[in-house]
């Protein structure tokens, strides 16, 4: 194998790689923020005691986790269209990573909710708060720093999954790198880097999220 590594024409558009790396970061913060409050009232819906709400939120569930996320990013920008449905490439695809991310974190939060102790609910209520202040104000705050662990995996599988929006043409990480290839052909030296890129940040991400985790761990 007689290859010669040149790496110019991607330091030459390394701005571009670091401003798509950028965007990818913002996209996952923004999905797993939306994908939480999905999560948590499909969590709640899971545990209601109203069937009908127990069905569609079991049925909303099963059907996302069970359908590939590519299939998903391509019905929202490409077929929702056609029912009178417009969004851009970029709130399409924020829209379909936050209703994915949803049907896998209200797994995260209904094993979450489930694993409270029953008495932390009949405090709440027997200090006067409603069933309402009671969730906001123990069961959900006690829930989230349960479940973080699990929350900051799903952060990181989801801003890898961001790498999908090349698909649409959302100019992400991905997205600046193919454009690289079309252009200079160095294909393995675009990888390279762009591979080390997502490492790196995956990495910064995973040790920033366990200084959080561990100031929030709740003393044993």
């Amino acid at each position: 194998m007689d290859y010669n590594f040149n790496f110019a024409a991607v330091w030459r558009d390394f701005d571009l790689l670091l401003v798509g790396l950028w965007l990818g970061f913002v996209l996952a913060v923004i999905s797993i923020a939306i994908g939480c409050l999905i999560g948590l009232l499909v969590a709640f819906g899971m545990l209601s005691k109203n069937k009908a709400i127990r069905w569609t939120s079991a049925s909303y569930v099963s059907a996302i986790r069970n359908t590939p996320i590519l299939v998903l990013i391509l019905f929202t920008y490409f077929a929702l269209p056609q029912l009178g449905i417009r969004l851009g490439k970029i709130e399409s695809f924020i829209a379909t990573l936050s209703i994915y991310s949803g049907a896998y974190l209200t797994e995260v939060f209904r094993a979450g909710l489930v694993s409270l102790p029953t008495g932390l609910r009949e405090a709440g209520l027997s200090i006067g708060l409603t069933e309402f202040r009671t969730k906001l104000y123990l069961t959900i705050p006690v829930m989230f720093r349960n479940v973080l662990p699990s929350l900051s995996n799903n952060f990181i599988s989801l801003f890898k999954d961001t790498s999908l929006a090349a698909a649409i043409a959302v100019p992400e990480l991905t997205f600046y790198a193919r454009k690289i290839n079309v252009e200079s052909f160095r294909v393995i030296e675009t990888w390279m880097v762009v591979s080390m890129l997502y490492v790196a940040a995956c990495y910064i991400i995973a040790a920033v999220l366990r200084q959080v985790e561990t100031r929030l761990a709740i003393p044993r």
